[in-house]
């Protein structure tokens, strides 16, 4: 008889560490023990890992083949750091509502409006937060009079640090997992209780793949790799638009790849065929969009393709 191996789960707190307010009521507002999550935890030091290597790229003149530096400066990656944090936050909820709330869950905002505001208990979609970096690096060259397509090659570069640490915390919340599998690294993933805070049994629970971290080793890690090598190896910064290109193919084709072991949201089961998710659908524009860039970028000044 065959019996499928698995991988425990870990069972990792979800809140990393536990902030002591006094316990009160004020008014409507409950205050007490603040739990500080690893999901928020990820996207902070994403942010900020992300903008020291987004400053490390800009402070290195010979990326760009231009003296004595190139066409950013620190200055500009601080600013743009304080807009992408707005725009991410913001576009992820506003991106989750419009995607996915709206077209299968109208009843959450009917029912409860005030729903969109609480964002902690989870809700954000990647895509919506791209569009929110995209406005956020609109935003920053316009008012520091900066290259639109240079920041957004940058800010691509060092997009993969955040995904992969917040894709780290989606598998320590045990959210987000996959399709069923009896594949040897195959996990069963319990329910986490914050009344309790404590993990429930994994018994009657399915073994499924454990998408998380498929999605952290591809989306992250790997088109980390891809793009460090693209600008630090062959020098594509000096081709503006090559790295946002090859940074929104690759997330697109990930992505995809991913879709087809991740577990398809419930309130889309029925609507959209099971081979073809949301998390598909919208990773079309951005091979669209990369294409575009990379073609643009192998166009020489006046509009004639460059010489190989």
């Amino acid at each position: 008889m065959y019996i499928p191996l698995e991988i425990p789960f870990p069972r990792i707190d979800p809140a990393a560490f536990t902030i002591p307010l006094p316990d009160m009521q004020l008014g409507p507002i409950h205050l007490g023990p603040f739990p500080v999550r690893w999901y928020a935890l990820g996207y902070i030091f994403g942010l900020l890992a992300g903008w020291w290597y987004a400053v490390r790229i800009v402070s290195t003149a010979r990326l760009w083949g231009e003296a004595p530096a190139g066409p950013l400066k620190k200055q500009d990656i601080d600013d743009f750091a304080f807009y992408a944090m707005i725009g991410i936050l913001l576009g992820g909820r506003i991106g989750y509502i419009l995607f996915y709330t709206i077209p299968y869950e109208p009843h959450k905002l009917t029912g409860d409006p005030m729903f969109i505001l609480r964002m902690w208990e989870g809700g954000m979609s990647f895509h919506g937060g791209l569009i929110g970096a995209i406005i956020a690096v609109i935003a920053t060259s316009w008012l520091r009079k900066i290259p639109f397509i240079s920041l957004g090659d940058v800010a691509c570069a060092a997009a993969p640090i955040g995904i992969f640490l917040v894709r780290i915390a989606n598998f320590i919340n045990g959210e987000l997992f996959g399709r069923p599998t009896d594949a040897p690294w195959a996990m069963r993933f319990p329910d986490y209780s914050w009344a309790t805070r404590e993990w429930g049994s994994v018994d009657g629970k399915p073994l499924v793949h454990p998408s998380q971290l498929y999605e952290a080793a591809l989306e992250g890690a790997l088109l980390f790799a891809i793009c460090w090598f693209a600008i630090w190896k062959l020098r594509l910064l000096r081709k503006p638009g090559m790295v946002a290109g090859i940074f929104l193919i690759g997330y697109a084709i990930s992505r995809t790849i991913v879709e087809n072991f991740r577990e398809p949201d419930n309130f889309t089961q029925g609507i959209m065929p099971e081979w073809f998710t949301m998390g598909m659908l919208l990773s079309i524009p951005m091979i669209l969009g990369g294409a575009y860039l990379i073609w643009r970028a192998n166009r020489g000044p006046g509009g004639e393709a460059k010489a190989a």
